[in-house]
């Protein structure tokens, strides 16, 4: 599952979204877009991410409140 992360500071690092995200399940992979203030997390597992999103959505990381959701592909560009 591929998640979309927006509102991100721009010194989020991808290695403490990574640790973010480790705390639902087994992270694929983390991309930070800093001039955008968004990232792509993937998560190996559906359920994991799910979970993932519903316990970091709202949460503040490096003073910022963060939006998480399931990537939506083509349908939302730029996450």
């Amino acid at each position: 599952m591929i998640i979309c992360v927006r509102n991100l500071s721009p010194e989020i690092s991808e290695d403490k979204l990574r640790e973010e995200f480790m705390a639902f399940g087994e992270v694929a992979s983390v991309t930070v877009i800093k001039t955008k203030g968004f990232g792509f997390v993937e998560m190996l597992s559906n359920t994991e991410g799910r979970a993932a999103i519903v316990g970091l959505s709202g949460k503040v990381l490096n003073g910022q409140k963060i939006e998480v959701n399931e990537d939506e592909g083509s349908k939302a560009p730029g996450c």
